[in-house]
């Protein structure tokens, strides 16, 4: 019986996606945990690759910096409201803790299927995406802050997890995670 009813959630949610409702909100849900992924993983199996309004799920195919990764169709994705150090800008020298940014970043997300979610703006000047990148359950951009591979970088009006982003890069500060405790 409890087999049925996951896949009914799961074929509910996965036609609710297909018609381009956002389903975002599977992942803080009180839903099992094999049900949630289930679920995330059925909800996006459109043929578009898109899993709702300012939703697309994509590969990676590179990851180029800390925050900017590129993924299978080359398209560049610049991570939203964080900066990590300098690792590949040939005007500069790799900056404290550059590398072990860029490493973090790939070790998460290199050659991994992501959630992009789109904020406010589309590209930045550069023709980025701007995006929120989850891969699984793990919010890229706020794990790399609060590890501390990454400072807070909001700019208005791309503003939607701020006051989270403040809030973990205070706990990655006072416990001298990262670049906080390396780059004195």
């Amino acid at each position: 019986m409890k087999r049925w009813m996951k896949y009914g959630v799961i074929f509910v949610l996965g036609g609710l996606s297909a018609l381009g409702y956002n389903t975002s909100w599977i992942s803080k849900s009180s839903l099992p945990s094999s049900a949630r992924q289930s679920a995330i993983s059925a909800g996006v199996a459109t043929s578009s690759g898109v899993a709702g309004p300012g939703v697309e799920i994509a590969v990676v195919g590179r990851v180029i910096d800390g925050d900017t990764i590129e993924l299978t169709d080359k398209r560049k994705v610049r991570y939203i409201g964080v900066d990590t150090p300098e690792s590949v800008d040939p005007r500069r020298t790799v900056q404290c803790f550059g590398k072990e940014a860029k490493e973090e970043n790939a070790r998460l997300v290199d050659g991994k299927t992501v959630r992009l979610e789109r904020d406010i703006s589309d590209t930045d000047k550069y023709g980025r995406l701007l995006r929120y990148v989850y891969v699984g359950e793990v919010f890229v951009n706020d794990y790399l802050v609060r590890q501390g591979a990454a400072r807070i970088d909001t700019v208005p009006p791309d503003v939607a997890h701020r006051e989270q982003f403040l809030e973990a890069e205070r706990e990655a500060r006072r416990e001298g995670r990262g670049l906080w405790g390396s780059c004195r």
